[in-house]
């Protein structure tokens, strides 16, 4: 790896989501010298997203014991614009236009600060420590709550024209299927996210088909995490495991199209879906693969699971920080 940090200097890489942010302190080497974990609920009146965020990097910075950083590298919930660090619209953190770099910057004493996408980041944190770091050209799919996704050609992200490229979870995988958050119909995201796997898994329980679910998270959506569906599998429920391998399926779908457009070396799978049923979860994108990528397109790409999990956004954005220091 090149070295883009002078020995005693420090950096900040954070993970900004929609429930908590994380921030770590990483030394001229990446190592991890200092972590600390937020939730984003704001408790204090007059409390905003950004003062939680900020929070976290003062405490990651008092675990490691040190009080400056050379930089900040942060990823965010978008749509976001890259060049400039300001938040476009992100409502569930009431930032709307807000100069989220500017904020952090000002925070630290004004050291530099990048920001990008959350999956963006978390796709480049997995192409510079996880299992692709040798190729270069990578697509990133990280399902949970939603869906997002990152792109690596030729050895660079690419953002496109917007600065937005992407966002794999709407693309168009079943016309006139259910509606998603964004507005239209049949999206990955509407199909495969953990969101609509657990509405679809709330169903069965409260109609007696998911005797786990039901003792556990009654027909509540928020309560059916991935690890809670991983565990339902486990105790035999497969009318749960044929909700959750028919949304690894969809995502195959959208990796096949992806490999025929693409043609990466390498598609890395992230998020907790992954994490808590890697097994049967790649098992059916392969399988999906196999039947809608072109044979000679999809040869030679490896469909490799996420190794960074939590860290993976924070590493990313140190690492996006560290290039742009050097």
């Amino acid at each position: 790896m090149a070295k883009f940090l002078k020995r005693g200097e420090h950096i900040l890489g954070v993970d900004i989501g929609g429930t908590k942010a994380m921030a770590m302190v990483l030394d001229h080497s990446f190592k991890c010298v200092g972590r600390a974990k937020k939730k984003m609920r704001c408790d204090k009146p007059g409390e905003k997203a950004e003062d939680r965020v900020i929070r976290a990097m003062r405490d990651a910075l008092e675990d490691a014991g040190i009080e400056q950083v050379a930089g900040i590298g942060a990823g965010s919930p978008g749509p976001l614009d890259p060049d400039t660090g300001v938040i476009i619209d992100t409502p569930n953190l009431a930032w709307k236009n807000f100069p989220l770099a500017q904020t952090l910057s000002d925070a630290f004493g004004g050291i530099p600060c990048v920001i990008d996408n959350d999956v963006n980041m978390g796709t480049y944190g997995e192409w510079h420590f996880g299992e692709v770091k040798n190729c270069k050209n990578v697509v990133g799919i990280f399902p949970g709550t939603g869906i997002g996704g990152g792109l690596i050609i030729g050895g660079k992200m690419f953002r496109g024209f917007t600065g937005a490229a992407g966002e794999v979870g709407h693309m168009t995988v079943e016309p006139g299927g259910p509606y998603c958050g964004c507005g239209k119909r049949g999206c990955l995201e509407a199909l495969a996210s953990r969101v609509a796997i657990a509405a679809e898994v709330a169903a069965l329980s409260a109609r007696g088909d998911a005797p786990y679910i039901f003792e556990n998270c009654g027909t509540d959506l928020g309560k059916i995490r991935s690890s809670t569906l991983a565990k339902a599998i486990q105790n035999g429920e497969t009318m749960v495991e044929g909700v959750v391998r028919r949304a690894a399926y969809c995502v195959g779908v959208a990796v096949g199209n992806l490999i025929n457009i693409l043609s990466p070396e390498a598609v890395v799978l992230g998020g907790g879906l992954v994490e808590a049923m890697e097994a049967l979860y790649l098992e059916e994108v392969e399988r999906a693969v196999k039947e809608h990528a072109m044979p000679f397109l999809r040869k030679k790409v490896r469909v490799v699971p996420a190794r960074l999990a939590d860290d993976a956004v924070a590493m990313g954005g140190a690492m996006l920080i560290a290039e742009h220091l050097a």
